[in-house]
């Protein structure tokens, strides 16, 4: 078993069977302590990984199974229910005797296995303890709110929450981490199954793109995360590094050698604590990332697997090495969950770090604008309990949040396009028209099947996936597949019938050609922007599209899946306009909006390769507003490398 897999459902499966024994000759003493020592084994491995995971959940469900087995070795009874058999202590050989009393291997490994809990509960009370001064802590903090901090950070998402760990790790230096939503202290975002019923919810900024005429007219939900983590609370765990293209691209685009992936991979194994087989060329185990690979996974997750196979697209092991340097690939995926919870990137970076002095996490506030005094960010206007409040920082200003409230944020401030800002009559600070410009998504397109029998979604229901290539020629992948294993139908394509129970393969665009901006309504800062996804509004998408849903289909209908499924349910053998208008009616949002603040060094670039907005001192954004392009693969794991890098140059900018 893997550190911190420990599962409830295995200790009840595992526990001891009532039996009844009567004499038992030499060959039935030899089974009876080859039963209790593989048990005992289990038993001790399962406590182990509770005891690094510290789960309290595991400890809880544990206690019986342990009680049961004591009971079951001692030939005792335990509420009302026999439970005899011979004691083990009788038919052990090599016991050894403590204080006058002989002990068989098996009471040895009891009274291990007592010791490990007694441990374990110390560690448990001491984890409250540590949450209880950290909750007391913060309290104390924002109650005694200073008019001035050393950094300021907007947005504890999955780039905010590095920066600002990363910063108040220096004692000296006094941290504020701003955040517009609430706490993440919710079943909804702790248990991945639930991670869809945040979308929608207060824990959902609730954006919405404008009706799309590529779209058939469809107007996109564009959910993103609105509370402590943001997007890595309540998006689907999943952990992708991006493509060596994309950072080489990076790099290339910032002119900083830094941004290129063999620079960042080196980051990659630093903040990992990679929980699946060892491969330390690209996986590293002592970071305060938690990653592994999904625990269990459904048997139709495997069958994607060897479909891909079956199709002539290799398999890997795990989907962050070698198989992110060529053309791609299918693996089970890595996810950011630990002992079954949610490790959001709040939770490995800042949560442990809430008990500091120097920290102060102040939810529940809006950033309105960014202060500038000629020429040099030197605080923000924040609206917290229906007040406008000022916020002075000594060094630094950080924007981390996300890729549509940074440029509002920022043209607001009076930083943007000149004509844009001058028409609500904002005063220009700097014209920048690349602010709000760029905006790229992963589009992808529902493919369902029916389930021949029902098969329970496992983790987050979604556990398996690939990249690949839809022509021939490219050195990496253009189209992207994640397994969902329900269906999910857009608004669309619903009325075309979902069966009850299925899967589905959303089939989506790695490299989308298509650029959308996002444009201002008001001069109101509470008023929201006006999204123009754009999406598929290049023709080079809609060829790519047909060729991303016919790989689809080809995967869907492979021999491997035959056993599980009854059969297509959508869009089934539709060729021409008929698939071109599937396509229209099924393209929904992977949710990884980005680029529209991007880093470069062209007329349309907002940062430099150090993340420093053009024109202004103090001034950086971190998150995925600054990327070029949009990475090939779920946008987590790239925030987290854009907060460290951040956190690392404003740290050499200041001799910290």
């Amino acid at each position: 078993m893997t550190e911190g897999s420990v599962r409830p459902e295995a200790f009840q499966k595992a526990g001891p069977k009532r039996i009844s024994v009567g004499r038992i000759d030499d060959n039935g003493v030899r089974a009876n302590r080859a039963y209790h020592e593989k048990r005992d084994m289990q038993i001790c491995e399962d406590l182990c990984n509770a005891f690094v995971s510290r789960s309290e959940q595991a400890l809880v469900n544990f206690i019986p199974r342990f009680q049961c087995d004591v009971d079951h070795s001692r030939g005792g009874r335990r509420h009302g229910t026999s439970t005899r058999i011979p004691a083990a202590q009788d038919h052990f050989r090599g016991t050894r005797r403590v204080g006058g009393t002989k002990l068989s291997v098996h009471q040895q490994r009891q009274r291990s296995i007592r010791r490990m809990l007694h441990i374990m509960s110390q560690s448990r009370r001491e984890d409250r303890d540590s949450s209880r001064r950290a909750q007391e802590n913060q309290q104390r903090l924002v109650a005694d709110l200073r008019s001035q901090y050393d950094v300021i950070i907007c947005g504890a998402g999955s780039s905010g929450s590095v920066v600002a760990r990363r910063l108040a790790e220096n004692l000296d230096l006094r941290v504020l981490l701003i955040e517009a939503g609430g706490s993440d202290d919710a079943e909804t975002v702790l248990d991945p199954a639930q991670w869809p019923a945040n979308l929608g919810s207060d824990r959902d900024w609730g954006f919405e793109a404008q009706p799309n005429p590529h779209l058939n007219g469809r107007a996109l939900s564009m959910s993103m995360g609105k509370g402590l983590g943001g997007g890595s609370s309540i998006n689907v765990m999943v952990w992708a590094r991006g493509h060596r293209s994309d950072w080489d691209y990076f790099a290339a685009e910032a002119g900083d050698a830094e941004w290129s992936y063999d620079s960042v991979l080196q980051i990659y194994r630093r903040i990992e604590n990679w929980r699946g087989s060892p491969d330390p060329r690209y996986r590293g185990e002592s970071g305060p990332v938690w990653v592994q690979p999904a625990s269990d996974p459904s048997p139709i997750a495997y069958a994607m697997l060897d479909a891909a196979r079956e199709i002539g697209i290799p398999t890997f092991a795990h989907p962050n090495g070698k198989m992110m340097e060529g053309p791609g690939g299918a693996s089970i995926s890595d996810m950011l969950v630990r002992d079954g919870r949610r490790q959001s990137l709040y939770r490995a970076y800042v949560h442990p770090w809430l008990d500091r002095p120097n920290l102060t996490v102040l939810t529940d506030t809006t950033v309105r604008r960014v202060l500038i005094e000629q020429q040099r960010a030197v605080g923000v206007e924040v609206v917290r309990a229906g007040q406008v409040l000022e916020i002075r920082a000594r060094a630094e200003v950080v924007l981390s949040l996300g890729a549509i409230q940074t440029p509002k944020v920022l043209m607001h401030s009076g930083i943007g396009d000149h004509a844009e800002l001058t028409r609500f009559g904002i005063p220009v600070v700097q014209h920048l028209p690349g602010v709000g410009q760029n905006f790229q998504d992963h589009v992808s397109f529902g493919c369902i099947w029916e389930y021949a029998e029902p098969i329970a979604p496992r983790n987050s229901g979604s556990e398996a996936t690939l990249y690949w290539t839809s022509r021939p020629g490219l050195d990496a992948p253009d189209v992207l597949f994640c397994q969902v294993e329900f269906p999910v139908p857009s608004d669309r394509t619903a009325a075309r019938g979902v069966p009850a129970q299925g899967w589905t393969m959303f089939a989506g665009l790695a490299r989308p050609a298509s650029r959308g901006r996002l444009r201002l309504t008001s001069a109101d800062p509470g008023v929201p922007l006006a999204i123009d996804a754009n999406m598929m509004s290049d023709p080079a998408d809609l060829t790519t599209a047909v060729a991303c849903v016919d790989l689809c289909r080809a995967l869907g209908n492979a021999q491997a899946f035959r056993p599980h499924v009854r059969g297509e349910a959508m869009p089934g053998d539709i060729r021409g306009d008929a698939l071109e208008d599937f396509i229209r009616d099924a393209a929904v949002t992977y949710w990884h909006q980005s680029c529209t603040a991007k880093m470069g060094r062209d007329a349309m670039s907002v940062v430099d390769a150090s993340l420093n907005v053009y024109g202004i001192d103090a001034l950086r954004i971190a998150d995925a507003s600054i990327m070029p392009r949009v990475t090939a693969g779920n946008t987590q794991a790239p925030c987290a490398i854009i907060g460290e890098r951040a956190a690392q140059m404003i740290a050499q900018a200041h001799g910290l």
